[in-house]
This record gives structure tokens, sequence and C-alpha cells, in this order.
């Protein structure tokens, strides 16, 4: 089969993460190093750069600097919340991102994001097929989340997942300096699955975690919750509770609307707003309890800690950019890059994996229930079995004068 000769765009969307940079490297290195693609092109936040014409040449970037992109956090290239219309609809985006691939000869399209970016690309790659103009079209997987369905895990979740348990250990300690009573509520991400609130049960594997976590996968009982902080105080006089931002009741209301009204608030995809959860959670502790309580929100600190970040997740996070490009190049199309787990001598082994953006796109994996315990507020050893091997590993991050050295890129525009 003759390859498609030409130029490719790589851009990033949604959510940034330790790790997107590094797949974002797999995929410009491979690029660079490839002759079949002519030029390397990035697009300036997401599919929006590629709208506006505002394409970075990659070509011109030093390699030596690129190479620090790998343990670089957050979108260096920019990042989007844009979503695309059904193009049956409306196509004047499309049409315009056709004519700018035509300008610049771009016949490889990769996009790094999670389930909306997975969106993007589906729409992208039929349009593509429909207006018989020839571009191979692949989906780099990214998210802290891990909701991105087939694929065993997400590049993102390992390095957050790490973050969170190392956190909620340090609270720990710190929890138990003093010898009054004292109850924590920390609150992570996670809007519809638990992924990244489930990994504070690592935690707890180690001996020093929370002795409650709750997931949106269980419909939230705020007497039930109260019941078992008190229980859990009068037993030890200390109460660390982890929960998921997106927790909600039985009639699928936010949990975090019961005391703010930032949750009417949405973004361009329909996802509301959410955040003060913790501080909420804690007045409602307090108020049962009479005990000192905390509200600590993660916030942004969980998805972007390089310095926190499992090396297994940066070399496999290099590993899904770098296969997108040596599978598009071979002729493949509409798929996203992903993780298939086994085990060799009883060592954790991920392998390569290719899924069709028909399916990624808008569904979301969910923690199983039966990872969860009967009660609803922890996990069990399921979870810790196939969370471990995707932290492992310390980042081999570059310092300089003590602080982190990060990817300083020229961006020159085209």
């Amino acid at each position: 089969m003759k390859q498609l000769k030409g130029a490719c765009i790589i851009g990033q969307s949604g959510g940034p993460t330790s790790v997107i940079n590094a797949s974002a490297y797999g995929a410009i290195k491979t690029a660079l190093e490839s002759n079949v693609i002519t030029h390397v092109y990035a697009a300036c936040n997401g599919i929006k750069g590629v709208l506006e014409d505002c394409l970075i040449d990659m070509n011109q970037e030093d390699p030596a600097e690129l190479a620090y992109m790998k343990y670089t956090p957050s979108s260096a290239l920019g990042s989007c919340r844009y979503k695309l219309k059904d193009p049956d609809e409306d196509d004047i985006d499309f049409r315009r991102i056709l004519d700018i691939f035509i300008k610049y000869n771009v016949r490889y399209f990769f996009y790094n994001g999670g389930n909306d970016s997975m969106d993007t690309c589906n729409k992208i790659s039929k349009f593509m097929l429909k207006n018989n103009y020839p571009c191979k079209v692949m989906g780099i997987p990214k998210t802290i989340d891990n909701d991105l369905i087939g694929t065993d895990h997400c590049p993102g979740f390992g390095s957050a997942a790490k973050y969170i348990a190392t956190s909620v250990m340090e609270v720990y300690q710190d929890a138990r300096v003093y010898d009054t009573g004292m109850v924590a509520i920390i609150e992570a991400m996670g809007r519809n699955a638990g992924w990244l609130t489930a990994s504070a049960a690592l935690a707890s594997y180690k001996g020093t975690g929370p002795d409650l976590i709750y997931l949106p996968e269980v419909p939230f009982d705020m007497n039930n919750f109260l019941n078992d902080v008190q229980e859990v105080y009068d037993k030890n006089s200390k109460c660390i509770v982890v929960v998921s931002e997106g927790i909600r009741d039985k009639n699928g209301r936010y949990i975090s609307e019961y005391g703010s009204d930032m949750s009417q608030s949405k973004d361009s995809f329909g996802h509301a707003q959410l955040g003060g959860l913790a501080a909420y959670l804690a007045d409602e502790a307090k108020k049962k309890t009479g005990a000192k309580v905390r509200g600590i929100e993660l916030s942004l600190l969980q998805r972007c800690a390089a310095h926190c970040a499992s090396q297994t997740d940066i070399d496999e996070s290099f590993s899904a950019g770098k296969a997108a490009v040596e599978n598009a190049i071979a002729g493949v199309t509409d798929k996203m890059v992903g993780f298939e787990r086994s085990y060799m001598d009883g060592k954790y082994v991920c392998n390569i994996k290719l899924f069709d953006l028909n399916i990624v796109a808008n569904t979301e994996k969910k923690v199983p229930r039966e990872w969860i315990n009967e009660a609803g507020n922890g996990l069990n050893s399921q979870f810790i079995d196939y969370a471990l091997p995707l932290i492992q590993g310390k980042t081999q991050l570059s310092y300089e004068d003590g602080l982190p050295r990060f990817v300083r890129l020229k961006k020159i525009k085209v």
C-alpha cells in the first residue's frame, strides 16, 4: 500500500494533566523523524488553532528543548473546550478545517484529549472521508478522570492517582500531630466517574489513608454520611474522608448544589461547574460531631503535579503518542490509541491497542460496583490490584536551581 505523504497537525484539548505533553512529544518526535510526514505543525489551543489558522512550526524547535516536554505538565501547545457541531446540521467549522488542511497539505491529524476530544476526532475523520480528502485521523487519549471506554486506563490517571494518594498520606500524618479531635474532608475531581477519588484507597493500602471514600457510582445519602463520620470519630477521635466532586443524591442532584449555585454554570459541552463540596460537607460534619473540621479541595493541584508523577504513566503516555503516528503512517485511521493490560511472570505489562472512535466518543467508563464495598464508602482489593501498577516509578524530571525545568518552546507561528 502506498503511504500517504504530507504534513501533520497535532493538537491538545480539554483539561491539562502531568503527562499530556509526554504524549504530544511522543507524537511530535515520531512525526519529525518520519520520511512520510513532510512537516509537523501544532495547533495553538486545540481545534480553535486550526479554525483560526494559528499553527506553530514544530520543525523550528530545538530537539533538545523539545525533550523537556516529556516531563512538563499542562498543555504546552495550549488547549480549548470547543464543541464542534454535528456536520450534518452545521458544517461551517468542518469546511474551514478542510480548507486549512488543503492549504498546508495536511494528511495526518492527531488530537490529544479526553471524551469530547475523541468526539472531535470522530467528526473530523468522517467529514474528511465524506469529502474524499485523504487524511489519517488518530486520537491520543488524555484524562485524569480515567473514564475513556475500552482502554484499560488513560494517560494522566496514574500520576494524578499517585498525587492524591500521596497527599492523603501526608494529611493523615498532619491530622495526628495533636491529641485533639479532628475531621478532614478532602474533595477530589471526578464528575461522573470516581477513579481519582478511589485512588485515595492506595493510601489506605499503606495504612495511612482515609477512613471513608465516596464515589459518584453510588448514590450519596447525607444521613448515612454523617452517621459514618460520627461512628469513626467516636472510635478514633480522627476521621479522614475523601469525596468525589461529582457525588449525587438518589435523585441525581449534585451534593455540591446543596451549598452553592456554582454548579448551575455550564461549559460549552453542557458540563456543570463543580467545587465547594468539601467546605459544605465540612460544615455539616461540624454540626453533627462538634469536632474541629477541615475542608480541603485539591482542585487544580491534582492534575498537573509533575513533581509527583508516575514514571510508568509518563512512559506509557509517550508510547501512546508514538503509536498514534506510527499507526497513521501505516494507513490506520479513525482510531484512538489505548492500552491493554497483561501480566508476564506475574509482572504488569502495558500493550498498545486501538479502539474505534465511534465507541470511545462521549462514552464514560465507571468504577465497577464490585470494586466498591457494600456500604458504598470504600474500595476493596480489586481496585488496589488495578491501580497499584500504574503509579510505579519516580519521575526523572530535571531541576535547575532547585526548581523544575520545564520546556520553553519558541512557538514560531506559521
